[in-house]
């Protein structure tokens, strides 16, 4: 099967918490990262998905350490977002061991800028909308531009995906929004990866069939025990 998976942690005070449609004080603890990143390669993941929650809203990496400690401790692929503001802080990530960096609210402030680091650096797009408006600074801030005009902008750029995040679903359980992320994709013509809502193993085969997008983000549906990651894992090997 074609569609891969990536496991979600979302790094709050250090510890691996999920939201509610991106407000921080809906935050509920689930444990411990980097035993929850052990537990996702144990079941066979390959790649890690991790947020920086308090990065995001500071503007700047605040949970380095737990990152370290996944990398020196687990063999898995880790794409990581969540205040990356400047080529300094890609450049550590990159030299730490992280295979991609997201970029999000620079995508929405300054597209040039992140056109330049996909030429050096594996760069993803975060590209995170509030009914269809493209939101940043931990989703604090909402801008002006439709998330597909500025997916669009990035078409032929050289970055190595994009993660789109219907806000309004995420945490909640209420599935994918398949059209916006295949508008998504299809204004990009970019490896496109689904975030926000994913709630059952049905979603999995309607995400693989669609030539849009390439992959999914896990997070609350394994959390609160409504799949069986392992056996999502052994059918979709990625």
């Amino acid at each position: 099967m074609s569609l891969d998976i990536y496991p979600a942690i979302d790094l709050k005070d250090g510890k691996a918490v999920r939201l509610l449609k991106g407000e921080m004080e809906s935050a509920i603890v689930y444990g411990d990262a980097l035993d929850f990143a052990k537990q996702f390669e144990a079941m066979g993941a390959k790649w890690l998905h991790i947020v920086d929650l308090n990065g995001a809203f500071a503007g700047e990496p605040k949970n380095i350490k737990q990152i370290e400690q996944i990398l020196q401790h687990t063999h898995l692929q880790i794409q990581i977002g969540g205040g990356i503001r400047d080529e300094d802080c890609i450049k550590r990530y990159t030299q730490m061991g992280v295979k991609r960096v997201i970029l999000g609210s620079m995508a929405m402030k300054n597209p040039q800028f992140v056109k330049e680091m996909a030429q050096i650096y594996p760069i993803v797009v975060g590209i995170d909308a509030r009914n269809g408006k493209v939101a940043a600074q931990g989703w604090a801030e909402e801008g002006q531009i439709e998330a597909n005009q500025l997916a669009k902008m990035f078409a032929g750029s050289g970055i190595a995906a994009i993660v789109c995040t219907d806000i309004n679903r995420d945490g909640a359980l209420s599935g994918i929004n398949i059209d916006f992320t295949e508008d998504i994709g299809r204004q990009s013509q970019i490896y496109t990866i689904a975030s926000g809502g994913f709630s059952n193993t049905e979603e999995l085969e309607i995400l693989e069939r669609n030539p849009y997008i390439q992959g999914v983000i896990i997070g609350k549906a394994f959390y609160e025990n409504k799949i069986n990651l392992k056996d999502i894992l052994y059918n979709f090997r990625n």
